[in-house]
């Protein structure tokens, strides 16, 4: 069997609900739509750790951060890891492989992998890694002195790549936008392609849940000291800055939607539709709000479900086409699935799952029903926090805070996760239960089986 071409589009804060088809009847997402709408789209994806450093690293290794140990501020992602990451395994399988866009294995600028030529040699025919922004943030000066967004510019390189591929290899290309990540050191935050400029101008985006200033007193003031009340202040603390800023992060999706039209136009143009595979995810989700708080960090649905949706042109249309797949599934199944796509075994330390099951039988009763997540980046104003996620529960706990302060909810009765029920007497054998299974998933993310 012919071997799939297979690109993996991966957006920067995208929470789970920033399109059309997941329900949000404001944003404009007509190519995001089309691609669920043609293929199988996830309604239950998460991130296990809720920051682009760590998750950035699960989706190449399929290992939890415990395990690779890479976040912000830490030593280099060790070659140990890199070398099952897809990439690797795939280009030393005959892929030709390229990454575009926000590598994000990195800290305070640097590139952070172990031995870095030898390590992107291995990973990559083509790595053209242009962090964050440039001196003029999301604008980038052309050769003719022009502008372009960092979002149009990126499509141009994917064009490009796929006009210059190795013919006769199978290709797997990572694509990674910056946006809709704001420019945290400017005061606008949100920059966008001026070709979307129109969208959204006679809307008014909703408030968010959870947003009243009773519930943010109500934090304690590990919270409402934290990091994310600072940046609140520089997106979310008035209702005219709260419109201008949701518009401005509504419009860089909506840029990065019509970026993906673009990218398969082009597919399409040069006869590859038929055998090329595309995964679209976002690295984590984001508060807008929520909670009296912005940016991500936390271990709530805002911050930690994500989209997540793959289009195989070699299913049948019948399984296909629309396809909403409920399962449980995670950041740390993209690596396996892509390399079981290539038709590649899984290395055995990997702790994700294969999505490809599902995208021939849906219906699998086999599959996970918890997972645990963790936050663990050592920062004085990002409390760190690790917890479980049940089809049912959310149980989180703060462990460096004295005493430990803890959190449960009820996901079924409470999806935004208004209450927290850890004082509740009726669930002190729940609780018990979720700390205990939480302890055995803790100990098989750190190797320890």
């Amino acid at each position: 069997m012919k071997c799939p071409n297979i690109i993996f589009l991966l957006t920067d804060n995208q929470r789970y609900n920033l399109m059309r088809c997941a329900g949000n009847p404001i944003i404009y997402t007509p190519y995001m739509d089309n691609l669920a709408n043609q293929g199988m789209r996830f309604t239950n994806a998460f991130t296990t750790t809720p920051i682009c450093a760590a998750s950035r690293a699960s989706l190449l290794t399929g290992l939890y951060e415990r395990r690779h140990q890479f976040t912000f501020n830490t030593p280099p992602l060790r070659s140990e890891f890199t070398d099952i990451s897809y990439p690797t395994l795939l280009r030393s399988a005959g892929y030709y492989t390229g990454f575009i866009g926000k590598f994000g294995i990195e800290s305070n600028g640097k590139l952070l992998v172990e031995n870095k030529k030898e390590t992107l040699g291995k990973m990559f025919d083509v790595f053209d890694n242009f962090e964050h922004w440039g001196p003029n943030g999301y604008l980038v000066k052309q050769e003719d002195g022009s502008m372009k967004h960092l979002t149009d510019v990126t499509a141009d390189k994917v064009v490009s790549f796929l006009h210059g591929r190795k013919q006769g290899k199978p290709f797997c290309l990572s694509v990674s936008f910056n946006a809709p990540h704001a420019q945290d050191n400017v005061p606008q935050q949100y920059f966008w392609p001026s070709s979307v400029d129109h969208l959204y101008q006679e809307v008014t985006i909703p408030n968010p849940a959870n947003s009243s200033p009773d519930f943010f007193a109500n934090l304690p003031d590990f919270l409402q000291q934290s990091l994310g009340r600072e940046r609140w202040f520089w997106r979310f603390d008035g209702v005219e800055k709260f419109q201008q800023m949701m518009k401005g992060l509504y419009r860089m999706v909506s840029g990065v939607d019509t970026a993906i039209g673009r990218i398969r136009k082009e597919i399409k143009q040069l006869g590859l539709e038929d055998n090329t595979i595309i995964i679209f995810m976002s690295d984590h989700g984001m508060f807008y709000g929520e909670r009296g708080l912005s940016d991500c960090w936390l271990l709530y649905e805002d911050c930690i479900r994500v989209p997540l949706i793959i289009f195989d042109p070699r299913l049948e249309e019948t399984t296909n086409y629309g396809t909403l797949i409920e399962q449980m599934v995670l950041n740390l199944d993209i690596a396996p699935t892509i390399l079981e796509l290539a038709g590649l075994d899984v290395p055995k330390v990997t702790q994700g799952c294969s999505l490809v099951p599902l995208l021939t039988d849906c219906s699998q009763q086999t599959w996970r029903t918890d997972f645990c997540c963790e936050h663990l980046f050592d920062h004085p104003k990002i409390p760190k926090s690790e917890g479980i996620r049940t089809e049912r529960w959310k149980y989180i706990q703060y462990f460096e805070q004295q005493p430990i302060y803890e959190e449960l909810y009820d996901l079924k009765r409470d999806t935004q996760e208004t209450t927290n029920l850890i004082d509740d007497i009726a669930l002190v054998e729940e609780t018990k239960h979720l700390r205990k299974r939480f302890s055995q998933l803790r100990q098989e993310a750190e190797g320890i089986q």
